[in-house]
């Protein structure tokens, strides 16, 4: 993921559309025959790839992180790293959208992390029920920081299923309230269910 995202970056600088299709073609590469993909064994043979929208630049937003006023946790518990806390390091208004809380890993590697649940969630043809990932720092799934301090890129086209949207022997933090938008976001990974 490191990697791909590097490389996304570094893409985004001439061309975003076409960081955009280096990340599809990665994801797909990735998903498809890396050992520890999350689609199920059963479901690898009959892999295509991911269904992923074209690219929307009205989707990109570089976004001012308002620090939070009050300390909230969230605590996750997933099968091999024990409970693995978050705490609120504050929000960020998308426009037209709502608000999305900013995450702070609190444990070993620390890092930001922002899921999004829109109102295609769960949907026929729509996205994933529990939501999608939008930053995920400690995995390396980010696009960089803004151009102002305090800011950071969030690019709706790059939403992506967690890996327990394919396999349910994963444990996966998902989206809470404050990152629930009650929109529809078009872009970004889709899910088959």
């Amino acid at each position: 993921m490191f990697g791909i995202y590097a490389a996304v970056r570094q893409l985004s600088a001439q061309d975003a559309r076409l960081a955009h299709a280096h990340w599809v073609s990665a994801r797909d590469e990735l998903m498809g025959g890396h050992p520890a993909t999350p689609i199920m064994e059963q479901d690898r043979a009959s892999f295509v790839g991911l269904p992923i929208t074209t690219y929307d630049p009205d989707w990109r937003f570089e976004l001012e992180i308002v620090a939070a006023t009050n300390e909230k946790r969230m605590e996750v518990a997933t099968g091999t790293d024990g409970v693995v806390p978050f705490e609120l390091l504050g929000a960020v208004r998308v426009p037209f959208a709502g608000t999305l809380d900013v995450w702070r890993l609190a444990s070993y590697a620390g890092g930001l992390f922002v899921p999004v649940k829109d109102a295609l969630a769960g949907q026929p043809g729509g996205t994933y029920g529990g939501g999608r990932y939008l930053l995920d720092t400690v995995k390396g799934a980010d696009l960089g920081p803004g151009g102002d301090p305090d800011s950071l890129v969030l690019d709706f086209n790059f939403a992506y299923n967690p890996s327990c949207a394919y396999d349910p022997a994963w444990a996966c933090p998902l989206a809470q309230a404050g990152n629930t938008l009650s929109v529809e976001v078009p872009v970004g990974e889709r899910y088959r269910g």
